[in-house]
């Protein structure tokens, strides 16, 4: 029997051990953490016949025999020792996306990449292919993991795997080989983990240089700056025009009177999305682009865009309190993310920010602060840095209140104050001080709003 070894137990890392278990491999499944948020999903993995090893620090060296696998969850740095050290022994060593590709590579794939937009530009996409009639589930980081969509048995074949893939995948997922590949955006992010911003930029590029079509943003200036010599025959999209389209201009989409074109054929109305900011129009042509060039008539990607409800954490509306309404934009975890989320909103703002902060270049949104926010609500363990850099620029409207349960009332109160209709999480951070990822802060900003909100009425 072949043996598997799955370093990194959260939901990819659990869905690659079922898959591999239910194809017959004899597998481990590995993590350095243990305790009450773990032992559900022990429980159930080694009822299943998988062994369980919490608390363990992967190293393929005193294992015996080796395993003939080794998965490494998205969450896991790839160049880790033990990684690396795999690699080395020459141990078959791949992602949890590279699995799922090697059990579905015989479905086209439309694979999503970029630093922001990825989730909405996958959201809108897939929900494109499926009022079009195509099985298109979407995956990666948004929807399922991958490799569920190999697990789950379904009477109805996958046409299509819709799926956003982050840099983390892309760099243990050699041979994923999209039908379309598009990419969304490229600024600073995740220098911790890729260490600078070339690597960054080939390891997002190495997803893009395999597909047999390219979609990128050509509003972004780092993608018009490498992307056409990279990319000769790639569609390019603009929210500014035909003629701002850096190549392939008679075969981009673009706005024009409203509405998203793509190679000269009007598809949709932009005012049909309903979502708000120039950012969402760019992810609209993506989309549109995408579905275009699949092959889905110009009737099915208006209605499904028409029909579209938006994101989850992203600029999403949870509730509203008198004429301010609170919109969760959990998923701007960077600082360039949570620029974008302050410009797409009725300014004054009373913005809410912080967490775990990341490297990265704040000034624009520093301006963007000082030009939109009313007031500012600092949270998390970046709060005091954040609170400093504030005061130095000269701004002098900000106050650290730690915790969302505390910014909520003290959010709606500044509100008030200030006439502002918009009370806005954009945290620009990650969320692992306070919370496991940023779906669950999303999800507490959302519950706090509406506990509330109740309670005032």
């Amino acid at each position: 029997m072949q043996t598997a070894w799955v370093v990194g137990l959260g939901k990819s890392g659990e869905t690659a051990a079922r898959l591999l278990t239910a194809q017959g491999w004899q597998v481990t499944v590995s993590d350095r953490g243990q305790g009450d948020r773990l032992a559900p999903v022990e429980a159930a993995l080694t009822q299943a016949g998988i062994a369980v090893r919490l608390g363990d620090t992967f190293d393929p060296e005193p294992i015996a025999p080796r395993p003939d696998l080794v998965v490494v969850s998205p969450g896991v740095p790839w160049d880790s020792p033990g990684v690396a050290r795999a690699r080395d022994l020459g141990i078959d060593t791949i992602g949890e996306m590279e699995l799922a590709w090697r059990n579905l590579s015989d479905r086209p794939w439309l694979a999503i990449t970029g630093t922001n937009g990825k989730t909405t530009t996958t959201a809108l996409a897939a929900a494109i292919f499926q009022a079009a009639g195509f099985n298109a589930p979407a995956c990666g980081n948004i929807g399922t993991a991958a490799c569920g969509l190999a697990l789950t048995p379904d009477a109805t074949p996958i046409d299509w795997v819709v799926a956003e893939v982050s840099s983390y995948q892309i760099e243990s997922s050699a041979t994923l080989a999209p039908k379309i590949g598009i990419w969304t955006t490229f600024t600073p992010d995740h220098l911790a983990r890729h260490y600078t911003l070339d690597n960054y930029f080939e390891i997002k590029a190495s997803l893009l240089d395999r597909s047999e079509l390219q979609i990128l943003n050509g509003d972004d200036p780092a993608l018009r700056e490498r992307g056409p010599a990279r990319y000769p025959n790639a569609i390019w999209t603009s929210t500014q025009g035909q003629s701002a389209l850096p190549a392939n201009a008679d075969r981009g989409a673009w706005l024009a009177d409203g509405w998203a074109i793509v190679a000269g054929q009007p598809i949709v109305a932009a005012a049909d999305l309903a979502m708000t900011g120039n950012h969402n129009h760019q992810n609209l042509l993506m989309a549109v682009a995408a579905a275009h060039y699949a092959g889905i008539a110009p009737e099915a990607i208006a209605q499904a865009v028409r029909d579209f409800p938006g994101v989850a954490h992203r600029l999403e509306r949870v509730g509203s309190w008198r004429s301010i309404q609170f919109i969760n934009d959990s998923k701007a975890t960077n600082y360039d993310a949570a620029e974008v989320g302050i410009n797409a909103v009725a300014k004054p703002a009373i913005l809410i920010a912080g967490g775990e902060a990341k490297e990265g270049d704040d000034r624009a949104w520093i301006a963007a602060i000082q030009d939109r926010a009313a007031a500012v609500l600092l949270i998390g363990s970046a709060a005091p840095a954040f609170h400093q850099r504030l005061t130095a620029v000269g701004y002098d409207r900000a106050e650290i209140v730690d915790t969302l349960e505390r910014a909520i009332p003290r959010a709606a109160e500044l509100a008030t104050e200030h006439q502002a209709a918009i009370v806005l999480l954009s945290p620009a951070c990650a969320s692992f001080d306070q919370f496991p990822n940023f779906e669950v802060r999303g999800d507490r900003f959302r519950e706090l709003c509406l506990d509330w909100i109740a309670k005032q009425s």
